[in-house]
């Protein structure tokens, strides 16, 4: 991927006439997005799915990257991999549906309640990384946290009924979590944390090592758990949060509460599960209306 890199940025300086700003902010941007999807296992352009640009653009906004920011990287990509499809480095243009306005802001991918059941049937508990995947699944689904927060607890991080989150900004929050994640932490830590030095690595968490997981490794561990459940959609950690998020508005949540939980410093970042909420009215509607289910 460097030697394309290389490539692409000798042909905007030359061809393009772009300032030297532009192009090593383009330079940037493009690295960040190859340093992304290494960790993904993706050694090739070619290998690139338009998920992995909506996923790495989810990262960078949750960091708190400004929309000018975000809709650069969007230019940026959908530049390289034109100019890529053009000088056959690549089959097809993978960014050729990428749309700049507002791409931060698409619905988000939501799982059903039996998809969430079936995702968190798929761990094996009798075995410490089973145990594991599951207290994380639960905890995902059940406080809405971001895969970074959870990856960041500490054991004194959750007790019975609340856990402490220190998310963006270094802003502490409490979130309630439920009897089922709880259920699953304390077995998790009773009959397998065991095995590593707590004294020593006080990461709830851990990998194979007894080091802190990673965002990475929590990503490619859904990943597989919803092959397994046999879901078909696009998922991530995220999508976890998603879910969280709008099952409850759909159980009747206020905004205000969803918003201090998910830690939205803006209720506009918080508005966009309405939209989600009222796509799944319309389909409810559509679906068991009496007046329309009997219209062929």
């Amino acid at each position: 991927m460097k030697n394309e890199l290389t490539d692409f940025l000798a042909y905007i300086a030359s061809e393009k006439g772009l300032s030297s700003n532009t192009i090593e902010a383009y330079r940037r941007d493009i690295t960040a997005f190859m340093e992304f999807i290494q960790p993904l296992g993706i050694a090739s352009f070619s290998e690139v799915e338009t998920s992995h640009f909506l996923e790495f653009l989810a990262h960078f906004k949750e960091k708190g990257y400004a929309s000018a920011t975000l809709c650069r990287m969007v230019i940026a990509l959908k530049v390289l991999f034109r100019f890529l499809t053009r000088e056959s480095h690549i089959p097809t243009n993978s960014a050729f549906y990428l749309r700049t306005p507002k791409l931060w802001q698409l619905i988000p991918e939501v799982l059903t309640y039996e998809e969430i059941e079936q995702l968190l049937k798929q761990p094996d508990a009798a075995t410490p990384l089973g145990a594991r995947d599951k207290a994380i699944l639960e905890i995902l689904y059940a406080s809405g946290l971001r895969v970074s927060e959870v990856c960041s607890l500490d054991i004194c991080s959750v007790d019975d009924t609340f856990v402490r989150v220190l998310g963006k900004g270094k802003k502490e929050r409490l979130i309630p979590v439920g009897e089922e994640a709880i259920a699953a932490i304390d077995d998790y830590l009773q009959h397998h944390r065991s095995n590593y030095d707590s004294r020593r690595q006080q990461a709830l968490f851990v990998n194979r090592s007894g080091n802190r997981i990673d965002r990475i490794a929590v990503w490619k561990m859904i990943k597989r758990y919803a092959k397994l459940a046999g879901i078909t959609k696009n998922i991530s950690p995220h999508t976890l949060r998603h879910s969280f998020a709008t099952h409850l508005l759909d159980n009747g949540a206020d905004l205000r509460v969803i918003q201090e939980m998910l830690g939205h410093a803006n209720i506009s970042s918080t508005d966009r599960y309405t939209h989600v909420s009222r796509s799944h009215l319309q389909e409810a509607f559509q679906k068991f209306h009496p007046r329309l289910s009997t219209l062929e």
